[in-house]
């Protein structure tokens, strides 16, 4: 007998959660062509096609979603842009038949680029208003460039709306217009609150976005979404937390991925941050971090992974051993007053090219060319240090280089120190602030570098190179 996850979706009281739900169907090409070894589930039990396309499961009452893992080579089943690889369980005296038609890709997927977005977060339609005139125009504009190349896929890491269930249509109408296929994250911002148990807290989402984990295929690329958003007690309480169900169905999905693949893991909250080592605080906070991460990273260990993760408003790079965690900083900058995040990176969202094995990315700023991966400030711009300049890297890893001169002269690399970006510290506590949100504030941060040129030098020249050898140059006429 399976033991299946719990449900918002009430039942008549003559049927127990517990019978039986036998789901069954075929999975084919648009041709026809059965299509073996495509895994199929519920959420708790994986399940795999026959050689004749054929698959059966056994599922209970409380299984909300049937769907499956998208094997490379075939396009993203859409529904306005919304990734529709589920269909909604409606059984019919114990039974439910479900049939997938894919349609193979033009285009080969083993190159492939995927654009990550992190915390949209519309609360009215102002704020909708700016996603669409921000975020998403430059998001349809590189698409397109890059559809010219390889396919291309998106991924919304969670916070899609900000405790708004009303303003989701303006999400979905942004997705719609981008012009590619998105995968979607529950974020904090996203569950419902004032509910007695988890599993009640993902209701809202999963009726508009699907299931809350799952997996994908793009070339040899293998992509997992997580819920890792455990909400806890009345009100709006939740953790980093992955749950002992997901963990069992994630042990399941991995046996079928080869050893050294690259995998993807998507999920809202961050499997770790640095957060606590730059502010000195004593201990993690419990919804900032996944707090059973070490579970996770045994089970990614034999991959090459990478995290894609959002929910802290800024940018930062952690890699622990062969694993390497990108959080990304908002789609919305800080809450659509301003186009930076409180660490001063400005609001945009990850791309990444997939090629065979290997993967290369950068952090796209909205309304800049793709080269954009600096902040230069001159002498005078922050108080405490006056004679220094400095540099806000908000990609940076400690793979790269932040290098300067001084009059053309070489001087070697800039001092990284955990500070307040200039920029968002003006912006956020100056006489120019917004009335709106209040509590909005800068952000310490650990990608800033400093270096103090000599009171007769006349310009600074301010070069960076990325883990993938590309350049950014930057001069400046320093001062007096």
């Amino acid at each position: 007998m399976l033991l299946l996850p719990g449900s918002f979706t009430a039942f008549p009281q003559e049927l127990p959660v517990s019978v039986h739900v036998l789901v069954k169907g075929k999975i084919s090409d648009t041709q026809g062509k059965p299509l073996p070894n495509v895994a199929v589930t519920d959420g708790t039990t994986i399940t795999y096609t026959d050689k004749k396309g054929a698959y059966h499961l056994e599922s209970t009452r409380q299984s909300m979603f049937v769907y499956i893992t998208l094997p490379a080579g075939y396009e993203i089943p859409t529904e306005d842009n919304m990734a529709k690889f589920y269909q909604r369980i409606q059984p019919v005296k114990g039974k439910f038949r479900a049939d997938f038609k894919l349609r193979p890709l033009v285009q080969n997927d083993q190159r492939h680029f995927a654009i990550v977005w992190a915390d949209p977060q519309i609360n009215n339609k102002e704020e909708a208003n700016q996603l669409h005139a921000t975020a998403v125009p430059d998001t349809k504009e590189l698409a397109a460039q890059l559809m010219q190349e390889a396919p291309v896929h998106g991924i919304a890491a969670g916070d899609l709306s900000w405790d708004a269930p009303p303003i989701i249509p303006e999400y979905k109408k942004a997705i719609r217009s981008t012009g590619i296929p998105f995968f979607q994250v529950l974020g904090n911002h996203d569950m419902d609150i004032h509910v007695r148990s988890d599993e009640q807290s993902d209701s809202t989402f999963r009726k508009s976005m699907g299931p809350t984990w799952y997996s994908f295929n793009r070339g040899k690329a293998h992509y997992i979404v997580l819920d890792n958003v455990f909400y806890f007690s009345d009100g709006y309480n939740y953790m980093g937390y992955v749950t002992e169900q997901q963990f069992r169905w994630l042990e399941q999905d991995l046996k079928t991925v080869k050893p050294g693949s690259l995998v993807f893991v998507s999920m809202h909250i961050s499997a770790y941050t640095n957060e606590k080592a730059r502010t000195k605080a004593s201990a993690d906070q419990p919804g900032d971090v996944t707090m059973n991460r070490k579970h996770l990273y045994k089970l990614l260990a034999p991959f090459q992974t990478h995290f894609l993760t959002g929910h802290t408003h800024y940018n930062e790079n952690i890699i622990h051993d062969n694993i390497y965690e990108h959080i990304h900083a908002a789609v919305c900058g800080t809450w659509w007053i301003s186009p930076l995040c409180g660490d001063g990176t400005p609001r945009g969202y990850g791309v990444y090219e997939i090629n065979g094995d290997s993967v290369q990315w950068y952090y796209k700023t909205v309304g800049k060319d793709r080269n954009y991966q600096m902040r230069v400030y001159n002498k005078g711009a922050y108080k405490n240090r006056p004679l220094d300049i400095a540099v806000n890297v908000w990609n940076y890893d400690e793979a790269w280089k932040v290098e300067w001169y001084e009059d053309d002269q070489f001087k070697g690399s800039m001092r990284r120190e955990t500070e307040y970006d200039a920029a968002v510290t003006d912006f956020l506590t100056g006489p120019q602030r917004p009335a709106k949100y209040p509590w909005a504030r800068p952000l310490l941060t650990d990608h800033l570098f400093f270096a103090t040129p000599s009171g007769i030098a006349n310009t600074a020249t301010i070069v960076v190179t990325d883990r993938f050898g590309n350049k950014h140059q930057e001069k400046i006429i320093l001062q007096q």
